[in-house]
């Protein structure tokens, strides 16, 4: 595989080049790959990247991609998919969503899977990789804590149960890939499988040890290669009271407290969470649902579009929610400001309680509407959705890794969104020190300095009646108003080299078909023709309506297909399915069920039938 004619980043050239000499035999001593990607660079492409080198130069077979969460499965899958990067690397690979089930493969060059599922079928895994050369990928591996003496037994905690799971997959790959956003963890242990070493009395990861090849991506590069989008920080800053003492005797109310004030103190995270459960949230959530209004009119506009015209690249609210119960309110307040018939075409959540929230995070990912997704934590890491524009960021949570990931979803280039200078990340966030804290560090990080801008803005009145809510913290929620708004927009500095455009997906480029998808698709129609022939074949009969035909008729199509049911069946072997179906009976074959006592109704029926038949 030459090098690909479509530009890379600089952290993608350097794995381009790395896997390239791998495959020459000049890095026989690498078996660990470390990309530290600043969240929004372009992580998703690296294993492409490696499998396609590496399966094709035979020192690997498979590739098993690892996601800590479900969602991102599908991401994976639409990354080999792409038909632009197939071009461009020659690649011809296609992994698939897979869950626990046999062969998870199914015939392709790897699959996708979860922490979760590995954890809940560690052998199943194991057995997979211990068959076959393997390239095991670890997406965000600092959800793994490096598990400490004795631990590997006994440690109940879920993150742990995953690196249980997970270790013994890591000694058995050929070659290991490990991606990450950062290489700290809140709880401040170590990385699993990360080699560390001690400065100044603080363990550290080692770039330099043996066996290992460390591939960074900062800030300050990806936005000198304008591979992700400035941000627009708008602080609000706003007063919450409060009770303490839960609903306990001797209740007494505390505030109004400003959010902004000196800090951190014991009063930030009462006020903090007073504020996201009151009408500093509204607030809030009106002033990034109002931003996103006049963005999609002003692209509207500039497109010559009418109001109700569907195109990507207008631009999209994502609402990052402290729980479930604040989610469902800011989703009720967001469809109450709309049309009826707009709210419940524009606005959906996705929590974990919702039946339809993987459906929402597509939808909202792949196609012009919904605009508005209201979430907790199912789309703040790893979401790979470029029409991201302003991020509501009414969440609690202050820790660095995580705040970094939050606002990562505003800043990926949208290529349907015109030139990269009209765009940036557009994030609203309460006005609280340790918020500012963060956004400090990221100031430092790129070398940038804040250029802020004040733009007044009216008291908004206080909620009137205040939410029954009693907290872990021993306070009741009362009220909470915003008291004004700033802005600061985050650019590279003067220690930032000149910018250099990269990959940008051309518009007119079909939409990936992930393998999963075709599966089931083909999986659904196999399942259509064979009801039908079954309910033909039963009115043909005379036989019960509702009877078991289907079941049987199921089972003989597997004993045709080697004993594999549909949903252990490749793509090839579901469309031979298809193709059979469509030239024979399955009533002509029902003698294959002979001899098994669980389908001797059946074979009695069929043969009453017969003779009912007029001859």
């Amino acid at each position: 595989m030459s090098a690909p004619s479509r530009p890379l980043r600089s952290h993608q050239r350097s794995l381009f080049e790395l896997v390239a000499a791998l495959a020459r035999g000049e890095a026989s001593g690498i078996a660990d790959i470390l990309a530290a990607v600043t969240p929004g660079g372009g992580k998703s492409l690296l294993p492409v990247i490696a499998a396609s080198k590496l399966i094709g130069a035979g020192l690997v077979d498979r590739v098993v991609w690892v996601v800590p969460r479900d969602s991102l499965r599908l991401q994976a899958e639409e990354a080999f998919a792409d038909p632009a990067w197939r071009a461009a690397f020659g690649h011809a690979l296609a992994v698939r969503a897979a869950d626990n089930a046999p062969d998870p493969s199914r015939g392709l060059s790897g699959y996708v899977t979860t922490y979760q599922a590995v954890a809940a079928a560690p052998a199943l895994h194991l057995s997979e990789m211990r068959r076959h050369r393997t390239l095991l990928v670890v997406d965000e591996v600092h959800h793994l804590p490096a598990l400490a003496d004795g631990e590997a037994d006994g440690a109940a905690n879920e993150a742990a149960s995953w690196s249980r799971a997970l270790l013994p997959l890591f000694r058995e790959a050929r070659l290991r890939l490990l991606l990450s956003g950062t290489l700290e963890r809140a709880d401040g242990r170590r990385i699993l499988w990360l080699p560390y070493r001690t400065v100044e009395g603080a363990p550290v990861p080692d770039i330099e040890a043996p066996g290992w090849a460390v591939i960074g991506y900062s800030r300050a590069e990806a936005l000198a290669e304008k591979a992700v989008l400035p941000v627009n920080f708008g602080a609000l800053d706003g007063e919450a009271s409060w009770l303490e003492g839960g609903r306990t005797a001797g209740q007494a109310r505390v505030g109004p407290h400003r959010l902004s004030g000196p800090g951190p103190s014991a009063t930030t995270r009462p006020a903090l969470f007073t504020a996201l459960r009151t009408g500093f949230a509204r607030d809030l959530l009106r002033e990034a649902f109002h931003a996103t209004r006049r963005l999609r009119a002003e692209r509207r506009r500039r497109l010559g579009l009418g109001p109700a015209q569907a195109v990507r690249g207008l631009g999209k609210l994502l609402v990052v929610a402290p729980d479930q119960a604040s989610a469902q309110s800011y989703h009720a307040m967001l469809q109450a400001w709309m049309p009826e018939e707009q709210a419940q075409r524009d606005v959906r959540i996705a929590t974990s309680a919702e039946a339809d929230a993987h459906a929402a995070l597509a939808a909202f990912r792949l196609t012009p509407e919904p605009a508005v997704l209201v979430t907790v934590a199912m789309a703040y890491e790893g979401l790979d959705a470029p029409e991201v524009a302003v991020v509501a960021a009414l969440t609690h949570i202050r820790s660095r890794p995580w705040l970094e990931q939050m606002i990562a979803r505003a800043t990926r280039v949208d290529p349907h969104a015109g030139d990269y200078a009209d765009q940036h990340a557009l994030v609203f966030h309460p006005d609280d020190p340790l918020f500012a804290r963060f956004r400090a560090r990221i100031e430092t990080e790129q070398a940038t300095a804040t250029r802020p801008r004040k733009r007044p803005v009216g008291a908004a009145s206080p909620e009137p009646t205040p939410l029954a809510r009693e907290t872990d913290e021993g306070i009741v929620p009362l009220e909470s108003n915003a008291l004004g708004l700033r802005y600061a927009m985050l650019r590279p500095g003067p220690a930032v080299a000149m910018a250099r455009l990269g990959p940008q997906a051309d518009a007119a480029e079909p939409a990936p078909v992930p393998p999963s998808r075709v599966e089931r698709a083909l999986r659904a129609r196999v399942a259509a023709m064979v009801t039908a022939q079954a309910v033909e074949d039963e009115a043909e009969l005379r036989l019960p309506r509702g009877g078991p035909l289907p079941h049987r008729y199921n089972a003989v199509l597997k004993r045709l297909f080697n004993n594999k049911s549909r949903a252990a069946m490749t793509a090839e072997e579901l469309e031979a399915a298809l193709a059979w179906l469509e030239r024979n009976r399955l009533q002509d074959h029902l003698h294959l069920l002979e001899g098994d006592a669980r389908y001797a109704w059946s074979a009695r029926r069929r043969w009453a039938g017969a003779e009912r038949r007029p001859g």
